[in-house]
């Protein structure tokens, strides 16, 4: 299915993510038709259309696929079934998505497909976690099997004392309990797959974090063993029939490439590429998903850093758009909250 020009994508989610979706989308001579539950979502301060409508809704969700020649989606933690309201116009579709989203079947997934996780166990009970102590040993991380993202619906076991305040910490809620791993660094695999099968990996960054929350990427990484980790995120796309936009986050391990989880959109480690690459994960990921051919991938310096804008950082920008040597992307989102991600600044070193 090839989308011609002047045709309308539908993208669910109103976020940074679908924002910078319709922005690379309008050179491409595309119209972009957001689907989002608040009142005046970032995305949709740039695109053409926007419905108002929750992501569980299956009859809005119809109405939407009607006026829309393709649908996407910008962020994981949407309710599945409603989606089949959207048909064969879904790209990536619902097996990215449900794999994706629950961390206990990402993990078996991933494994079947011959990568590394963490040593883990799935938890549905605080017997369960009391076994995954003895197990697993200390310390270890209780991750939400749903809705976790930026450190949220984690907390961390470091002494069996801790258990049942991690338990409830966390909701009391299926989860999966992971044994603490030593890592020298953590990065990503960022590919696009078309329909078709063919695919195109960036440079790999090297990724800092902060409270669970990703500060910065550096391209290139500077780590070894990539080969194998591309080779297993290409593995993992193929075995989703992955259409779009996919991350793959790692750690650098001592025994090698280890998956920490899939993203099956396009990702916040990714944003580099809309100056630092020939072509950016966000015009990408329309292509892909329109059935056009998959651009170039080359970095266009030596070296790219990007560094998120969090909270009240935002506050900088006239600071920032000062400097010849930044490119700002801001959002356009309501309160500087405390680790709300607000914008982000990209340096290219040529």
């Amino acid at each position: 299915m090839r989308i011609a020009p002047g045709g309308t994508i539908g993208i669910i989610g109103g976020g940074q993510l679908g924002r910078m979706l319709a922005l690379a989308a309008a050179p491409l001579g595309y119209k972009v038709h957001v689907l989002a539950p608040e009142d005046s979502p970032c995305a949709a301060v740039v695109t053409a259309d926007y419905t108002r409508a929750s992501f569980d809704d299956a009859d809005a969700l119809a109405r939407f696929a009607a006026e829309v020649d393709v649908v996407t989606y910008e962020f994981e933690n949407l309710p599945v079934a409603p989606l089949e309201a959207l048909g064969d116009k879904l790209r990536p579709g619902t097996r990215s998505l449900a794999i994706a989203q629950d961390r206990a079947a990402e993990k078996r997934f991933i494994e079947a497909s011959g990568a590394r996780v963490s040593p883990w166990r799935e938890v549905n009970a605080l017997d369960d976690v009391t076994a995954a102590v003895t197990a697993l040993g200390l310390p270890l991380v209780l991750k939400s099997r749903r809705l976790g993202y930026d450190g949220k619906g984690q907390a961390w076991i470091r002494h069996p004392d801790d258990a049942v305040a991690a338990w409830d910490s966390i909701g009391r809620q299926p989860a999966v309990a992971e044994a603490a791993v030593a890592y020298d660094a953590e990065y990503s695999v960022l590919l696009a797959r078309t329909a078709t099968g063919d695919i195109a990996c960036w440079d790999v960054p090297r990724n800092s974090h902060e409270d669970g929350i990703l500060r910065r990427s550096d391209v290139p990484s500077g780590l070894a063993d990539l080969d194998t980790a591309i080779g297993q995120a290409r593995t993992l796309a193929d075995a989703l029939g992955h259409v779009g936009v996919m991350a793959v986050e790692y750690f650098a391990t001592p025994a090698g490439p280890l998956v920490n989880e899939i993203a099956p959109r396009v990702h916040n480690s990714g944003h580099w590429t809309i100056e630092g690459a020939e072509t950016s994960q966000f015009e990408q990921h329309i292509r892909a998903v329109c059935g056009l051919p998959l651009g170039a991938v080359g970095m266009t310096g030596r070296a790219v850093a990007m560094d998120n804008l969090l909270g009240d950082e935002v506050d900088r920008w006239a600071e920032l758009i000062a400097d010849p040597g930044a490119h700002l992307h801001l959002y356009g989102k309501g309160a500087a909250r405390p680790g709300r991600k607000m914008g982000h600044v990209t340096r290219v070193t040529r």
